[in-house]
């Protein structure tokens, strides 16, 4: 990922004595911002942690230098993949973009002046689903649909990835619905992050064009997707029980309790055998419960 950066901003976070580097953040006239395993750090000009106002200032030509290696310098061959806000790189780091809307008949056509960058390392974690794999997956081969639930920042999308990995080399046909691109982080369509052998990826598709394609094209016995809370979602939902299509998904929330008593819950959650709740009390991913809800068996 930081090869994707100016030189000189690539220097200063080479330098630094990060633990495990998850985000750079580059704003223009504004402090270098790095995030690690500890949290969020400005960085000096040598790589050290510092205060604000003593932090390397980003520049126009830092930024300008990134955004030219980051599209391979054709802004234009990109649009359609900046209209929704962000780039995905080769190994599926994500990019964030933030500038100046540019609107065309009502439609967002292209963003602007750019004044900011977030970079995110992408990073599966192989064998986070080991603890709850063995109970969405049975001895006797049933799959529960199951949603995975936690407030934001808890690791909901990594444990969804390698969940998907893992029932996918059970010998199942899963189908990823990546409508923001950040389950199997492709890159030009094809996946960078390991989702299992038998899964295709809907890479960039809404959820119900998604599922419409999966069920007259891919035949799966699994979907998988990411981030369901709308109203809409029922409709979505309800096709794939229809179908006798299992689902994995995840949701914000803080508990079962507080997600059913939500407004366009009561049928979206109908199908759920399975719901797996996640906090950061031990660090992303931690798991404080694994409840049996519905007509599970």
């Amino acid at each position: 990922m930081l090869r994707y950066l100016s030189p000189v901003l690539r220097g200063i976070v080479n330098q630094a004595a990060l633990s495990l580097l998850e985000e750079v953040r580059i704003r223009l006239n504004r402090p270098l911002m790095v995030k690690d395993g500890s949290g969020f750090l400005f960085l000096s000009a040598k790589g050290l942690p510092s205060i604000p106002q003593h932090s390397y200032m980003v520049t126009k030509d830092d930024l300008d230098r990134t955004l030219q290696l980051v599209t391979e310098n054709s802004w234009y061959a990109w649009e359609q993949e900046i209209q929704g806000g962000y780039l995905t790189l080769p190994g599926g780091h994500r990019v964030g973009i933030g500038g100046q809307a540019v609107y065309s008949d009502g439609h967002l056509k292209t963003i602007k002046n750019i004044s900011s960058l977030n970079f995110r390392q992408a990073r599966a974690v192989v064998g986070a689903a080991d603890p709850i794999v063995g109970r969405v997956v049975t001895q006797g081969g049933h799959i529960r649909s199951t949603l995975i639930v936690s407030p934001p920042g808890c690791g909901k999308t990594t444990l969804l990835r390698d969940l998907t990995r893992q029932v996918a080399n059970c010998g199942l046909q899963v189908v990823v619905i990546d409508e923001r691109s950040e389950i199997a982080s492709c890159h030009l369509g094809v996946p960078q992050l390991d989702v299992g052998v038998q899964t295709d990826v809907l890479d960039g598709y809404l959820k119900e064009i998604g599922v419409y394609h999966a069920l007259r094209g891919l035949s799966p016995q699994v979907v998988v997707t990411d981030e369901i809370g709308h109203g809409g979602d029922a409709v979505i939902l309800s096709e794939l029980a229809r179908s006798g299509v299992k689902v994995i998904a995840t949701c914000h929330g803080d508990s079962w309790e507080q997600l059913k008593g939500r407004s366009w819950a009561k049928q979206s959650l109908e199908m759920f055998e399975l719901v797996v709740i996640l906090s950061r009390r031990q660090g992303p991913g931690t798991i404080e419960s694994v409840l049996r809800v519905g007509n599970s068996t």
